[in-house]
């Protein structure tokens, strides 16, 4: 492809952009609490409505890559955020940033669902894995530098008397978004025909997939993983301002930043450990090992706290991709019906935050991140129950595999191994 090069670093700067606004919400919280005077509860409804929006739009948006194209689906995406941030920054209040973060959670939503096939026609399918980790790597430098940008900006001599200083980051968000929407109206981007699992899929085909009990326990896991994931950014900052007197701008920041930085390094070191090991062992080991980081988050001393949060991130890097691979290889077709069922689970993001915030209304926050066990403890249990009909392969599988394998009837009809799942929230 003439273009390939200049199409991939604008794919890499979308997959920056998504990254980087939706983390800034975790360090942006704590500030939007003291500046609406909200309730733990009240700020609660900030993740619920972006990470709600994923949710509601990931099967929809898949329709709409097949109905209008790729080109169409992304200046719809660009559109929704600038409308989203323009929204908060115009008409600043509880209220329009609720509103607004909804509106931009389904511009967000809408480039997850589109970004991955067109890198796929871009980059060709042969070099498909290389660009998706790199996007993923992208991805998590964009959720590292986010809070270190936003405790940057917030530090500024002066901007202590600015009210709602934070704003200007709207104004920059949707600048940029009309910019993309401009170059995806320059550049010549790649016809793109969606392979089967990138398809949204038919109502049978969804229908058939639901009756299935083990569909629908994967489909809690992903929203307990992203529970997860959110709950822990999104409230850590507030945890470690409350209750050891860390600046939310400072310490908090900086924790959260780290928290996105081990996820990244996490992942590269899961990509070891999945050449080594069969993956539900991973996903054991590394859900076990984060349930003992959250207990020395909450119960440990302050200094012992500000280190577990972001060690967290480190065993919570590996376990979306685990879960979805175990899925989708745990089902011999209608793979893109279920990628959209997964990708749903996103929701996730919106429900656990916002119970958290319910449950540290009435008995404080700690009581309230002690909900994150739950979702943990689940995540652990898909390590037993999983029954994948193709398992990942591993130095050791391999060697011991024959040279010549002769088909037998106990054999699965047309098992399909699992292509890279999308980047995480």
């Amino acid at each position: 492809m003439k273009h390939r090069p200049l199409i991939i670093s604008y794919l890499l700067l979308i997959w920056f952009a998504i990254s980087f606004i939706t983390n800034l919400i975790g360090p942006l919280m704590p500030i939007a609490i003291e500046d609406f005077k909200l309730s733990l509860t009240m700020a609660g409804f900030m993740p619920f409505s972006f990470f709600l929006a994923y949710g509601l739009i990931s099967i929809p948006g898949g329709m709409l890559i097949e109905a209008r194209g790729t080109r169409f689906t992304l200046f719809a995406a660009f559109a929704l955020n600038s409308v989203g941030a323009l929204a908060i920054a115009l008409v600043p209040g509880y209220a329009s940033v609720v509103a607004g973060l909804f509106v931009i959670g389904l511009g967000m939503a809408l480039l997850q669902v589109v970004i991955n096939p067109l890198m796929r026609t871009a980059g060709g399918e042969q070099h498909f894995a290389f660009f998706s980790v790199m996007a993923q790597l992208v991805f998590g430098l964009a959720s590292f530098l986010s809070p270190l940008a936003f405790k940057a900006y917030m530090q500024r001599p002066g901007l202590d008397a600015q009210p709602l200083a934070w704003l200007t980051f709207y104004w920059f968000f949707a600048a940029a978004f009309v910019l993309l929407a401009a170059l995806n109206w320059k550049l010549p981007l790649p016809v793109v025909a969606l392979n089967e699992d990138e398809r949204a899929g038919s109502r049978e085909a969804y229908l058939s997939l639901l009756r299935r009990r083990d569909v629908r326990l994967f489909f809690l896991a992903i929203v307990a993983y992203v529970g997860t994931e959110q709950s822990l950014a999104n409230w850590m900052s507030q945890f470690l301002h409350s209750y050891h007197g860390f600046s939310a701008t400072r310490e908090g920041a900086v924790a959260v930043s780290r928290f996105w930085g081990l996820m990244s390094l996490g992942c590269l070191v899961g990509l070891g450990l999945l050449k080594l090991l069969d993956s539900k062992w991973v996903l054991a080991i590394f859900s076990t090992l984060a349930i003992a980081c959250l207990a020395l988050a909450l119960l440990g001393p302050a200094a012992v706290s500000l280190l577990a949060f972001p060690a967290a991130g480190f065993f919570l890097s590996v376990m979306f991709s685990v879960i979805f691979s175990l899925g989708l290889n745990s089902v011999s077709q209608h793979h893109g019906a279920f990628s959209g069922i997964l990708c749903s689970g996103i929701l996730g993001g919106a429900i656990v935050p916002l119970l958290i915030g319910i449950l540290a209304d009435r008995w404080g926050l700690r009581a309230g991140l002690s909900l994150v066990f739950l979702p943990l403890l689940y995540i652990l249990s898909v390590a037993a129950w999983a029954r994948p009909l193709v398992r990942n392969q591993t130095v050791y599988s391999a060697k011991n595999t024959p040279a010549k394998s002769t088909p037998t009837k106990s054999t699965p009809a047309k098992s399909t191994p699992a292509k890279s799942a999308p980047a995480p929230p």
